[in-house]
């Protein structure tokens, strides 16, 4: 094989050497390629919006106002229900107390009766049992009111009698005949009270 046959124009080395170059320039000149920085959901919820974007939401908030008002308006008549749901079952579950507790009352009168005629004396069996029947009625809520020198109140007194005192300018509980008792909002009964009156002339 001659030289010439070795080296002809337009073979594969010549072709070869020539697109070499070629390919280096294009790869220069293009440089390197950019890197796109990984995003991640809190760098998206992050990024400050345009103005464009806060003037989109704003009139889109704008259209939902009607939904909105709506949305507020049931979520308010929900907390009122809710509120009256729960006043109402506090005061019925007082209700089943008081019903329990009020055949009770006339024996809390009986030991009145017996403490004012010194019959429960101190650490006696009988003011022990006394005792503790009052501790376990209060701590079911059970409160007493009624006393002597308080003013007469027609709303929590029952008057059994009026007792011409001189002197007397204003009503006033003069004696105690039975405690009136309550249970938390629930009240049993009046206190049965004489009551002491301003004399006539």
């Amino acid at each position: 094989m001659t030289n010439k046959e070795q080296h002809t124009p337009g073979s594969d080395d010549e072709f070869t050497g020539s697109e070499v170059p070629a390919a280096g320039s294009e790869a220069n000149a293009s440089g390197p390629e950019p890197q796109q920085e990984d995003l991640t959901v809190d760098d998206i919820l992050n990024a400050e919006q345009s103005d464009a974007a806060a003037g989109a939401d704003a009139e889109a908030g704008e259209a939902e106002n009607p939904y909105l008002e709506d949305l507020r308006r049931l979520t308010a008549e929900y907390a009122n229900y809710r509120k009256r749901t729960e006043a109402n079952a506090v005061l019925e579950k007082q209700r089943a107390i008081a019903a329990a507790v009020t055949p009770l009352l006339s024996v809390l009168d009986d030991l009145d009766r017996a403490e004012q005629h010194g019959d429960l004396t101190e650490g006696s069996a009988f003011a022990t049992i006394g005792q503790k029947l009052r501790s376990t009625l209060e701590r079911f809520g059970l409160s007493s009111f009624g006393e002597k020198g308080e003013p007469f109140d027609p709303q929590v007194h029952e008057a059994i009698a009026q007792v011409p005192v001189p002197g007397t300018e204003q009503d006033t509980v003069l004696d105690v005949i039975e405690r009136g008792y309550r249970l938390g909002d629930v009240e049993l009964r009046p206190a049965k009270v004489a009551v002491a009156v301003g004399a006539d002339g």
